[in-house]
């Protein structure tokens, strides 16, 4: 009797199998079981009409020297063009080529883009960077280098001798001379990234250490008296020079977390890569979950709306899910349903207003701007879904 081959019948198996495995992807891609695709966001034309009356109020009002509200400093001439520039406006175009020209006038000696002896100098260089590296970054690489260099040495750190156990480090304030706050660090965390810094930077690396002492979690990374008073996962203003929380304190002296400030905590996190796994994105998730609305600005009601709506719109965005399920297993479009929210308020002369005007809400220039940001991210767009039967998107194709 003769012996087999087994190298031959090694070959044959593997073959076999190769077919069956072949045989049972064909037949799942005719069962239903390939991802399909399916639109997501506010209906196309309408879409097009909100954004195109914002664009038009903002061209319309902006000053001859190339400004928006130039009174309030350089801040919201810097959120304006870089709306213009998110709704499809180019460096060629007049009214951006304008209001780079008014920010160029900006740019101060120590690379730092401000109003002189203003009071936002991180708020402002941080958008005026954003601004010039959206617009044209070839162009402004060597201002944007230097605007870089000025925002990171006023982030609170060695340089003002402060240790990573002061609850200061990491931070990112108005200036030198005040505490650091969620907010500002919030936009220096989103001004590096804008400019191709990734989490591996070590201004974001210390910048997560503020930005983790603002949760209201008791981690490793918080320890601060604040985290178990009030242990929602949720976020707040600051916990340096005694903390702060703009919607108040609780019964037993927590500081109560907030729509607008956990959204900037959670984009945070995600900008200095946190992953999904990590207990302080997950802790903020449920907190959006349980918190999730689009008619107020949770905790503050209508206090901070369109900064609300802009800071949501950019989080959902780095979440990266073309839907968001709440705490009541309710499935969001939030690209739809945000449109919604800002069609609605939008007035007739295509700008927006809040009629609780705190934080400069009052003046339509910021908040057409803030609106028209929020918007660039809601574009109608298409998501693969799995096309099984199950509500689980498998994956977004980004804005």
């Amino acid at each position: 009797m003769s012996i087999p081959n087994v190298s031959f019948w090694i070959r044959f198996l593997a073959t076999a199998m190769s077919v069956v495995m072949l045989w049972a992807t064909s037949w799942a891609d005719a069962h239903g079981e390939e991802a399909v695709g399916v639109r997501v966001g506010p209906d196309p034309a309408a879409y097009k009409t909100c954004v195109d009356k914002g664009v038009n109020y903002l061209v319309t009002h902006q000053m001859t020297d190339g400004s928006f509200s130039p009174e309030t400093g350089v801040g919201i001439t810097a959120l304006a063009v870089a709306a213009l520039v998110r709704s499809g406006l180019t460096a060629h175009d007049p009214p951006v080529r304008a209001g780079l020209g008014y920010l160029e006038k900006q740019i101060q000696p120590d690379g730092g883009i401000y109003t002189p002896n203003g009071f936002y100098k991180n708020y402002e260089t941080c958008i005026a960077m954003m601004c010039f590296q959206w617009a044209d970054p070839d162009r402004y690489k060597d201002v944007i280098a230097r605007a870089e260099k000025f925002v990171k040495g006023i982030q609170w750190d060695e340089s003002e001798d402060k240790d990573p156990s002061d609850y200061f480090y990491g931070g990112a304030g108005y200036g030198r001379s005040k505490r650091p706050d969620l907010s500002n660090t919030a936009f220096l965390i989103d001004a590096l990234r804008a400019v191709g810094r990734g989490p591996d930077d070590p201004a974001i690396q210390k910048a997560l250490i503020f930005v983790s002492r603002c949760q209201n979690l008791e981690t490793q990374y918080n320890t601060t008296p604040f985290a178990s008073k009030n242990p929602d996962g949720g976020f707040y203003y600051t916990c340096a020079a005694g903390g702060q929380s703009m919607a108040g304190q609780t019964p037993t002296g927590g500081l109560r977390s907030y729509g607008s400030m956990t959204y900037a905590g959670l984009k945070s996190l995600i900008y200095a890569g946190l992953t999904a796994d990590d207990p302080r994105v997950q802790a903020a998730k449920r907190w959006i979950a349980q918190h999730y609305d689009l008619d107020s600005n949770p905790g503050l009601g209508q206090q901070g709306l369109y900064y609300y709506y802009h800071t949501f719109a950019k989080t959902m965005d780095a979440l990266g899910e073309p839907f968001f399920v709440d705490a009541q297993g309710r499935r969001h479009d939030w690209r739809a349903e945000l449109f919604e929210a800002l069609a609605k308020r939008q007035r007739e002369d295509g700008s927006w207003v809040n009629t609780a005007d705190r934080w400069m809400e009052g003046d339509p220039n910021l908040v057409t701007a803030y609106a028209l940001l929020a918007l660039s991210y809601c574009r109608p767009t298409e998501v693969k879904l799995a096309n099984s039967g199950s509500s689980h998107p498998a994956s977004a194709a980004r804005p």
